[in-house]
């Protein structure tokens, strides 16, 4: 069965997509630490991160640089923090959360917004690509 993150690369369900090439989704985190939290996925399904292919993994950490120097462009914040866990969507990710105390990067207390807003960001963070 397709994992939540391929059924969103494959447009089965909608996100708010911040960057997209041939073999990398970067998209807004839904139910966010901070404003701007953002994932970045391989569009192949691999469940863990270590078990990428070398070419993959090198291509995912460039990937989620990039848009890692968009973010910190487009949010005001003290730096990026970079987070992989993994436990909760059986496919590798990469947590970008902008930062501006350790809370932020704790997973304990998120930020609601509106839709409005994911759009405004998703789009103003792909400004900055």
């Amino acid at each position: 069965m397709a994992s939540l993150f391929t059924k969103i690369i494959t447009g089965e369900i909608p996100s708010y997509k911040v960057a997209e090439t041939e073999d990398y989704l970067a998209f807004l985190d839904i139910n966010p630490n901070a404003k701007g939290h953002t994932l970045c996925v391989p569009k192949i399904e691999v469940d863990k991160l270590f078990d990428l292919d070398e070419t993959t993994y090198h291509g995912l950490m460039e990937f989620s640089r990039q848009v890692a120097l968009a973010l910190r462009k487009a949010i005001p914040c003290k730096r990026i923090g970079m987070s992989v866990i993994g436990l909760e969507v059986p496919h590798c990710h990469v947590h970008l959360i902008p930062l501006t105390t350790m809370d932020d990067a704790r997973f304990t207390s998120k930020v609601t917004l509106e839709d409005s807003e994911f759009e405004a960001l998703a789009a103003k963070i792909a400004s900055f690509l």
